[in-house]
């Protein structure tokens, strides 16, 4: 009768250890990645503020309410887009313009032909006819007046004044991180607020919503848009 062999305890437990550094390989790397992304979340605002400071030092307007873009820059693929009226503000049709990306779509709001003008200027990359850069989280980085009396009728919005920048779709431990690194980590004080989404979605109403209630929810589960001020 021929005998078993099978894994004696020593051989058991290397396996065991073997498995248990694989995993923590893995939630390590998924935890960097998930860092990495976060990190660019911070430089996507940075590089939206840096890109309308040198439009404005340029061309002595703003992005999307320049006035002189359409004789700038003849035959862009939307003409009539881009000229902007020049009175300070980013007008659009809506809140949602601004988690509503129009690819090859002519879209008049300031708050799209924003973008057009930056890329005009060679100041972000991107198709011309492109509308708001997505984010790492499968959201998008948009920007809008933080209180637009046209579309808000007085709302409170995040408190913000001017025009602000905005990622949609942060899960919350990101959106923590962020906060945390860059200002207090409160969604409703300071220069980096929040919105409560609650789930993903690209329609988030970021015109009439009130920065998230302290302290943010962390459940795995939550998502948040977070924004901070441009001017």
């Amino acid at each position: 009768m021929k005998k078993q062999s099978g894994f004696t305890l020593i051989e058991l437990a290397i396996v065991l250890v073997i498995i248990g550094l694989l995993l923590g390989g893995v939630l390590k790397g998924q935890e960097l990645i998930n860092s990495a992304k976060t990190k660019q979340l911070a430089n996507d605002f940075n590089s939206v503020a840096a890109a309308v400071y040198g439009y404005q030092d340029r061309y002595k307007a703003l992005p999307g309410d320049d006035s002189g873009s359409a004789a700038r820059w003849a035959g862009t693929p939307y003409p009539a887009a881009d000229i902007g009226n020049a009175n300070g503000f980013l007008d659009n049709a809506g809140a949602a313009c601004l988690f509503t990306d129009p690819k090859g779509s002519p879209v008049t709001d300031e708050c799209y032909i924003f973008w057009t003008g930056l890329r005009q200027a060679g100041l972000v990359t991107g198709a011309l006819t492109d509308g708001p850069p997505g984010n790492n989280f499968g959201g998008v980085l948009g920007v809008q007046n933080a209180l637009d009396a046209l579309t808000t009728a007085g709302a409170a919005g995040t408190g913000f004044k001017g025009i602000i920048a905005c990622e949609s779709n942060v899960p919350d431990k990101a959106a923590i991180a962020l906060d945390t690194q860059l200002d207090d980590g409160k969604p409703d004080s300071g220069s980096i607020r929040a919105i409560f989404q609650g789930t993903p979605t690209t329609a988030v109403t970021v015109l009439n919503g009130v920065a998230a209630s302290t302290p943010y929810l962390e459940t795995g589960g939550n998502y948040y848009t977070v924004c901070k001020a441009l001017q």
